[in-house]
């Protein structure tokens, strides 16, 4: 996997790109560029040199980027170690608030018992966790601070 993606966002939609062009203005190299258009990317004519029109590589990158998606169905996590969507061990999940609308979800695989997270919202919980028993605690609070101001204060000078 690449470290980053292109992003369409660099590309401008009624301009037209060579190859080299189309790599540096997305930060990748020139030989990507040729695999895209193996692809599926398709330039404005056959003649050299190849040009790409900037919506056709919009559509494009954005066609890939739609095609790696894969949401998890209800009643799943997705967990990283098995690379796959999986019920929580034992139908049991932990739901951690971390502000009143959202929080935090956390449950055991039930394949190779590894942690698995997902990011829910309070309203979504009962229909994206159906039949799941969920135990709702609250969030614990973020300042630990000191009772007092520290003695090492420099406003004196």
């Amino acid at each position: 996997m690449p470290a980053r993606r292109a992003t369409a966002q660099r590309v401008k939609q009624h301009r037209s790109y060579s190859a080299p062009e189309l790599a540096t203005c997305l930060a990748v190299h020139k030989n990507t560029v040729r695999n895209w258009q193996r692809q599926g990317l398709k330039p404005i004519d056959a003649s050299r040199p190849m040009l790409f029109h900037g919506g056709d590589v919009k559509a494009f990158l954005a066609n890939r980027k739609t095609g790696r998606k894969c949401p998890c169905p209800p009643g799943k996590l997705y967990c990283f170690r098995c690379r796959e969507a999986r019920a929580p061990a034992e139908g049991m999940l932990d739901y951690i608030a971390i502000s009143s609308t959202s929080g935090n979800l956390s449950a055991i695989c039930a394949t190779c018992e590894a942690m698995m997270h997902r990011r829910i919202r309070l309203a979504d919980l009962a229909a994206k966790m159906p039949g799941l028993a969920v135990q709702i605690t609250l969030a614990s609070s973020r300042l630990s601070g000191r009772p007092t101001a520290s003695l090492n204060c420099d406003f004196k000078r």
